[in-house]
């Protein structure tokens, strides 16, 4: 038997890897693509990093995993569309992190009923993975 999808289901899923020696040989020929892909917090965020090239692996995995996660593949939003945020909490610590969708990304999450997002992160010396997963129903402040 097969449920169907209701509030609080996963709507998506989506998984991506990223050679890090690769992505960083890229964006040193191309650091214009840095701007292109990444908004000025995620950029930051990496600057403040031993090697930043992990961590924007990492960023580009979990944009890859949204496309993924909302059935869509490169050109259907703008890669700053979304962005992975490390809020900061009560104790002023950063947090896991999570996802902040805009623009086209948001309206093709919004029509494919995708409430929340939740998001993990990882990397070795030489790859980045993101995993992440669409729920639907209301969302939750």
């Amino acid at each position: 038997m097969i449920a169907a999808a209701g509030p609080g289901s996963v709507t998506g899923i989506g998984i991506d890897a990223v050679d890090i020696v690769r992505f960083a040989k890229v964006i040193a020929r191309r650091p214009r693509l840095v701007e292109r892909v990444f908004t000025e917090d995620e950029r930051a965020y990496a600057e403040r990093r031993a090697e930043p090239a992990q961590h924007l692996a990492a960023r580009f995995a979990a944009k890859e995993a949204v496309m993924k996660t909302l059935g869509v593949g490169i050109g259907a939003f703008a890669m700053r569309d979304v962005e992975v945020v490390r809020p900061v909490g009560p104790s002023g610590r950063r947090g896991a992190p999570a996802l902040l969708l805009r623009g086209k990304a948001a309206a093709l999450a919004e029509r494919r009923g995708i409430a929340r997002w939740h998001v993990s992160l990882t990397h070795t010396d030489a790859l980045a993975l993101a995993m992440v997963l669409g729920e639907s129903g209301p969302e939750v402040g």
